[in-house]
């Protein structure tokens, strides 16, 4: 099964409908972010939706000989080779049996299409840009160099990824 996204409205909220000058105003106070949310043990963490192009349930993945620990391997999405990167190895995260839930979610990223491994997809949200707030320094050196900011829900919170820093570092470690 492979779910793809259509990207509908602009990133920033804007609605070219609207005749009132103060609810302009206060759609582009409340610039709306879309993101694809996915499950990591019992973390939530969250990426733009603009780069991902699709959602796909396990598929056979072959290893690499000398590749990083955090590469799975790579697989053959409709015959194009793509590398597979285990977030829960990425972030030194125990190691879980893969399940019915599990998926990779292949994203683009300046010209490079990545899976990344996941425990699970959550959902498609919306959350107001005023409610992400950056890491807090307390997860210093637990691989927040990955972390773009942190987004608060109505009774949980989401870790959004910096995913160009994610695949800029592939030759190292997770701190």
């Amino acid at each position: 099964m492979t779910q793809s996204f259509a990207h509908p409205a602009p990133e920033d909220g804007r609605n070219a409908g609207s005749a009132d000058p103060h609810a302009k105003r206060q759609e582009k106070d409340e610039n709306l972010i879309q993101l694809v949310t996915f499950r990591l043990g019992d973390e939530e963490f969250g990426v733009k939706i603009l780069v991902v192009n699709e959602i796909i349930r396990l598929v056979q993945i072959t290893q690499v000989p000398n590749a990083p620990e955090f590469i799975e391997g790579v697989i053959n999405l409709r015959g194009k080779v793509l590398p597979v990167m285990g977030l829960r190895k990425r972030f030194r995260m125990p190691e879980r049996e893969l399940d019915d839930n599990s998926r990779i979610i292949v994203m683009e990223l300046n010209h490079n299409v990545v899976g990344f491994l996941v425990d699970a997809v959550s959902e498609v949200l919306r959350i107001p840009e005023s409610t992400v707030e950056p890491a807090p320094a307390v997860v210093a050196g637990i691989g927040s160099e990955y972390i773009e900011g942190v987004g608060r829900l109505d009774d949980r919170l989401l870790i959004l990824l910096d995913l160009e820093a994610l695949l800029g570092n592939t030759g190292k470690e997770a701190h």
